[in-house]
């Protein structure tokens, strides 16, 4: 059965849209409910949010649909993805929602779902959701949304939780953060200065309508000039629910997720906390990371996209590291998802503990020319009807052999063909790239 709501990552699409219109938003609280009550007579869910101007309405209609279902709502407010994450595992919940979109702009927004031990819906349970959800719909009756206040101590709860995870001190480091107008703008600053770093903080202004707009983990620039003009050791850009982390060195370098698996992979392995000797990323990760990764005698495993496919894998075969080149992160022994905050406090563990600027310790990854086209499609066809596009697919391959990798797959939250072309020189990849991209967009016309 194909899944109708549920993408990637949640339910997302535009606010006050399907399928995140009231009614469908409120049956989708309901049929969580019925789904949670299956864990004891009194269930909680917690709910936060992301600093969308829909957040508030869509929390309150969720909490109406868990009401009309028979269980309660605390609201944390606004507060990260991972926040949420930790608080539905380590607090009594049965569940939790985040409401965001993550690095999409502010018109969209999204519901994703936690289970009490922390841990994204898999497939399977999704599936049941969507059943229930429809089923509802159905039914007569109408659901009203429920008002929410905030419980202050949840997110306070949660940056003690990262505090404890750091031992060391960031007394001797000057880091710029962009917090992207999103969750962390009250989070990171507090976090990072109370460790005792000099913070200098910017995307921290959030007006409903500027999350991720020309800030954050996605657009780095502005972080890059920042941390050259306050002569900062680093930078750390956060998305709009801090589940990602990207970083900018020193010297104005782009640090992604694919050296942050390579930096704190090797880290890990020396003080043999690296179960497997291996690293587990998803088919975007650079091959660049692969080679230095073989040159340490690391294995890297690679997943679908999405980091809850990697953390799958990561439970599957035992690995304490895994994540995307887009900075999604996880470490097994301390979260169920990407975690931007704690990258960065696992990154600057590395730094501070090795004395090595962040430069230093990624100066020998070479990192391949890598281009990612994206085509808008209106009727979507599965790829292997695809034959022009397949033609083009092969044509590529062969052309760049075993020194360069070709991906083409459709987006799981917006109607995307997505076309990845890697190899070593640019010209040429983005000459593969196009040539597969303009296939694309005949076919899918």
């Amino acid at each position: 059965m194909a899944r109708q709501l549920f993408g990637t990552d949640g339910i997302r699409g535009v606010a006050g849209e399907y399928p995140l219109e009231p009614r469908l938003v409120k049956a989708f609280g309901t049929a969580l409910a019925n789904w949670a009550k299956q864990y004891g007579t009194s269930p909680e869910v917690v709910i936060g949010m992301d600093t969308r101007e829909s957040g508030q309405w869509l929390a309150e209609a969720v909490a109406g649909g868990l009401a009309r279902g028979g269980v309660k709502t605390r609201f944390a407010g606004l507060i990260t993805t991972p926040g949420v994450a930790y608080l539905t595992r380590t607090q009594d919940f049965v569940a939790g929602v985040m409401i965001s979109a993550s690095h999409n702009p502010f018109q969209d927004n999204g519901l994703k779902v936690f289970d009490h031990t922390g841990f994204k819906l898999p497939d399977e349970q999704e599936l049941q959701l969507e059943a229930e959800i429809f089923k509802l719909l159905d039914s007569s009756g109408s659901i009203e949304s429920q008002p929410l206040t905030v419980d202050s101590g949840l997110d306070a709860q949660y940056v003690d939780f990262l505090a404890s995870k750091f031992q060391g001190s960031l007394d001797s480091l000057r880091i710029v953060v962009d917090c992207a107008n999103g969750a962390s703008e009250h989070l990171a600053p507090e976090l990072f200065t109370r460790l005792g770093a000099s913070v200098h903080a910017i995307g921290c202004n959030a007006d409903g309508r500027n999350i991720n707009l020309n800030c954050g983990a996605l657009h780095v620039d502005n972080l890059r000039k920042e941390v050259l003009a306050q002569g900062a050791n680093l930078g750390i850009a956060f998305d709009g629910d801090a589940d990602r982390a990207m970083f900018i060195s020193g010297n104005g370098k782009l640090v992604d997720g694919d050296h942050v698996l390579l930096i704190v992979g090797r880290h890990l392995m020396s003080q043999g906390k690296l179960p497997g000797n291996q690293v587990v990323a998803t088919v975007m990760s650079n091959l660049g990371l692969e080679r230095a990764l073989e040159h340490s005698d690391i294995k890297l495993t690679r997943t679908p996209v999405g980091d809850k496919y990697v953390l799958e894998e990561m439970v599957r075969s035992g690995a304490a590291i895994g994540g995307e080149q887009s900075g999604h992160v996880i470490f097994r022994d301390s979260a169920t998802t990407g975690d931007g905050m704690l990258t960065a406090l696992r990154l600057l563990d590395v730094v501070t503990s090795r004395g090595r600027s962040l430069d230093e310790l990624s100066s020998d990854m070479q990192t391949y020319p890598q281009i990612l086209v994206n085509v808008r499609f209106k009727n979507k066809r599965p790829l292997s009807e695809l034959d022009l596009t397949n033609r083009a697919i092969r044509q590529v391959e062969e052309e760049f052999g075993k020194a360069g990798r070709v991906l083409v797959r459709f987006s799981g939250t917006e109607p995307l063909a997505r076309v990845m072309v890697e190899g070593p020189e640019i010209e040429t990849v983005k000459a593969g790239a196009e040539r597969i991209a303009e296939a694309l967009r005949v076919e899918l016309s």
